[in-house]
Order: C-alpha cells, then structure tokens, then sequence
C-alpha cells in the first residue's frame, strides 16, 4: 500500500516506513521522562552545540524514524539534537480518547521545557507534524529560529473536498485497523482518525504566525495516489509556502514522502541555514 500523508497516520502503521540505512555514529542519547498532562512522554538529546535542532516524526512512527538522519545532521552542523515518541509510540504512554492536536503540541513544548530547548530552535516536522509545529509556533513564536516542514501538513490542504476525499480513502485502512490484534500504536490512530475531520477543519483556518520562517520541504511524489489530492498536495505546498516572505519553497526531485530517508542532503541544507542564522544572532 502506498504510503500518505495528512493524517495518513493510519496508513502508515499498516506500511511502515522504510528505515534509512545506518549511519556513521553520532554519539550516545542521554534518555529523559518528562509529565505532560499525567503522561509520561519520552525523548532522547544527542549532546552538541546550540541551537537545539528538534525531530517530530510523521504519524505513525516513533524517535527511531530518525535514526539515519541524526549521525548527518550532527557531522553538518555539530549541535544538540532532540527526538521524542508522541503518545502512544515507542516509550511514550498512550493518551486514551479522540486525538487532540493540541494535547500533542503540548506534549511536544513539555519536551523542550525538559530539555531547555526554549531559545532558537530549528524544528523539522515530518507530515502530520506540521500541525504540531504550526500551534507550538502560534503558542511561544520566540522559541523558534525557524522550522522545516518536510512534506508536512499544511493548512491550504484541508479543503472540504480534501477532507471528504481523505475520508473515503482512508476508510478500508480504518477497517483493517479495527479487525487487527489491539496495541497501543493502532488505537492511537484509531483516535486521531475519530477528530480528523474537527481537527482539520480547524487547522484549515489557523494561521501561521508571521515571525517565525519556515522552509516547505515538497516531495517530487507525493504521498496522495489520487490525482486530486496530489494535485492539492502540491499546489498547497505552493499556496503556503507564498503565504509570506520568510517561506521558502524546496522540491526535493526524486524523493518520496520519505524526504529524511530519500534526500537527507535537501533537509540538512535547510537545517544549516537556519542553524547559521541562529549563531549570528545568538
């Protein structure tokens, strides 16, 4: 089954994602526990320099999603890297009830309060991320020296027809997920498709805030196999990326929604630069 995105969560957990080969080692994590909300959410911080860069996988994966990506970016840009499990993946607790964008985005600014990660942030987010990452910039847009979006979630996407042909696609994968043996990771994305249409509704009008600069990272093959939701894909990309002068546009050319995994090169160059701003305006 092809791989898709915008909450394609569900997908994902049925046709995990292709690991990257490993690479050269960058140093042991140091492992950390922090309570948000009365869950215990875990993540991992490669030492190194400032500023902080931050992973959020896409739906359906844990830290380990970046575990090519990590020994790249440290050789590039020599600073400390911070990965973490959303709810309900890898050593993180599973929060019970409908996905709530917000309960993550808070789980996800519990983790930079943990790790002192509150000042020039790079964050790269990884497709259903890129909700996250929109509402944690909205909330504390100072953190932040800018974020990548790596063929991320982004508002122009969530039209009605989206959202209606999204729904008719993802209801087999749905069906499958709720005949399969339960485990954590499947009734999480059994909840976040139960808020799917509210929470993209919502997104679909919320605002990213003007003075935090974001690179959009667009696959060359989207991670929509109908005609019409990839030509969405691609042109919301476009229409977001325009929304203002601190966007900038990248298509990574012969890459999958696996951006991290097919084109490293593309978001590391995007990290650098942010990285670079950042240590001239410490």
């Amino acid at each position: 089954m092809q791989l898709q995105s915008a909450l394609i969560a569900l997908t994902m957990l049925l046709a995990p994602m292709a690991q990257a080969a490993p690479a050269a080692a960058a140093g042991s994590p140091v492992d950390h526990i922090v309570l948000s909300s009365g869950h215990k959410i875990a993540f991992h911080v490669f030492p190194g320099r400032q500023p902080p860069i931050v992973l959020d996988a896409g739906g359906g994966n844990d830290s380990t999603y970046w575990e090519g990506l990590v020994p790249q970016l440290a050789k590039a840009t020599g600073s400390e890297i911070i990965t973490y499990d959303r709810s309900g993946f890898g050593a993180s607790d599973e929060v019970p009830g409908p996905w709530s964008v917000l309960t993550a985005r808070d789980d996800l600014l519990e983790v930079l309060k943990a790790a002192g990660a509150t000042h020039k942030v790079v964050l790269v987010s990884h497709s259903l991320a890129g909700e996250i990452a929109l509402y944690a910039a909205k909330a504390h847009p100072n953190w932040f020296t800018g974020v990548v979006l790596m063929d991320a979630n982004v508002p122009p996407l969530y039209t009605e027809a989206a959202i209606k042909a999204m729904m008719a696609s993802y209801a087999p994968v749905i069906k499958q997920l709720q005949s399969a043996p339960p485990r954590p990771s499947g009734r999480q994305l059994l909840a976040l498709s139960q808020s799917f249409e509210e929470t993209s509704r919502a997104f679909h009008k919320a605002k990213w805030p003007a003075s935090v600069p974001a690179v959009v990272i667009v696959s060359e093959k989207t991670p929509m196999d109908d005609p019409f939701l990839a030509g969405l894909w691609r042109t919301s990309h476009a229409q977001f990326a325009k929304g203002a002068p601190n966007r900038t546009l990248i298509t990574a050319a012969r890459s999958s929604h696996d951006v991290a995994h097919d084109r490293p090169d593309v978001v590391i160059n995007a990290v650098e630069g942010f990285v670079a701003k950042a240590r001239q305006n410490p």
